[in-house]
């Protein structure tokens, strides 16, 4: 039998219903649902052959609810945390079917999921540069791919894919004997996780190049995707706009290295998205903004020195090893000294050719002083990794 929770006070119980305590009602669904506070009164079992959610939103339950969740249909599940709330799991939140576990409620808005089994759907892939390589991060084995150029992501197992990928960069140019650079911006960061069932191609964004200086047209840095219809990496713009025809900006997302004093374009900044670049001192031709990095705004420059770079992102936390940045801004030029590079960047330069971001890295060129010339930006890059 079925035991009626919940109970009520002066209710009383028969020996069957005290024998079977342990026994929930089965809540069936079949479309994503949001839980609610009677849902710890039962067994939400998802059926459905497509893909589904289950939602979990703040303040709904008490410390020390638990509530039970599986998956009987062929669509996976995805348990979600609404606004404000976390789920915390050491397996994944993705119920495959016949997959399951149960929420616990931690605080209001707090949770740790345990994966009771079928949940983790990884899938397995070639592609990409040589073979997977094998890499332990937090305890956990996986393989990952490495793309350096658009190719096909070959999906051997259908499943789910962590991604990180890079946009290209952005450039800068230089406009003679009494005008400093900008530095570029860098490219977009974008990191998740996909579910796929089919081969992809993945496509990997060039540096942005400036042509055509005295009319300011720009070549829009590249964006690296996956799948040519369903671009699920997107990069920031390329790096270089004209404004009132003699100011020159190097952006990221619109972030700047500016000339004659200019003030930076404003942005919504965010990781990832990236920061706008630094400004020149007022009025001032012999220095140059640092470019935007994914992480930190480029630095302003002053006086003959250019500024810093703007700070790239980590990429060890995703593909191991050593403290690796990557989508960095390029160190404004200077008329003595160019801007210091950010954290495996490029720096700015003075009198001579500015330097260009290094391929498959997203980064922003360097500034430089007193040439007419330019810097490219780096290409983008994207790893495909899965669990083993």
């Amino acid at each position: 039998m079925t035991t009626p929770f919940p109970f009520v006070a002066g209710q009383v119980l028969t020996a069957a219903q005290l024998n079977d305590i342990q026994n929930l009602p089965i809540s069936d669904k079949t479309a994503s649902y949001t839980l609610v506070a009677t849902d710890v009164f039962k067994r939400t079992i998802m059926n459905n052959a497509g893909a589904t959610t289950i939602t979990v939103d703040d303040a709904i339950f008490t410390v020390g609810d638990v509530i039970q969740i599986a998956n009987k249909g062929a669509g996976t599940t995805t348990i979600t945390a609404g606004s404000g709330v976390t789920i915390n799991t050491s397996g994944s939140l993705a119920l495959a079917q016949y997959g399951g576990g149960y929420l616990l409620c931690l605080s209001a808005s707090t949770f740790t999921f345990f994966n009771l089994g079928g949940g983790t759907g990884y899938g397995t892939a070639t592609g990409g540069i040589g073979s997977p390589t094998a890499v332990t991060i937090g305890g956990v084995n996986y393989e990952y791919l490495q793309f350096n150029s658009t190719g096909t992501l070959t999906v051997t197992k259908a499943g789910f894919f962590d991604y990180f990928a890079i946009g290209g960069g952005g450039s800068t140019v230089n406009f003679g004997a009494a005008a400093a650079g900008g530095g570029g911006g860098a490219g977009q960061v974008v990191v998740g996780s996909i579910y796929l069932d089919a081969n992809q191609t993945i496509t990997i964004g060039a540096g942005s190049s400036f042509y055509g200086y005295t009319t300011g047209n720009i070549s829009q840095a590249g964006n690296t995707t996956i799948a040519a219809t369903a671009p699920f990496f997107v990069t920031a713009l390329g790096n270089l706009k004209t404004y009132a025809s003699t100011a020159y900006y190097g952006w990221v997302g619109g972030g700047l290295g500016g000339i004659n004093g200019l003030t930076p374009i404003a942005i919504t900044e965010s990781a990832g998205l990236g920061y706008r670049g630094g400004a020149s001192s007022s009025g001032a031709n012999n220095n140059a903004g640092g470019g935007g990095g994914s992480t930190a705004r480029g630095g302003n420059g002053t006086g003959t020195t250019g500024g810093t770079g703007g700070a790239g992102f980590d990429i060890s936390a995703f593909i191991g090893g050593s403290a690796l940045f990557r989508a960095q801004g390029g160190g404004g030029g200077g008329s003595v000294t160019g801007g210091t590079a950010a954290t495996n960047g490029v720096a700015g330069s003075a009198n001579t050719t500015p330097p260009n971001g290094g391929a498959n890295t997203g980064q922003g060129a360097g500034g430089g002083y007193g040439v007419i010339t330019t810097g490219n930006g780096g290409s983008g890059v994207a790893y495909i990794r899965y669990k083993v």
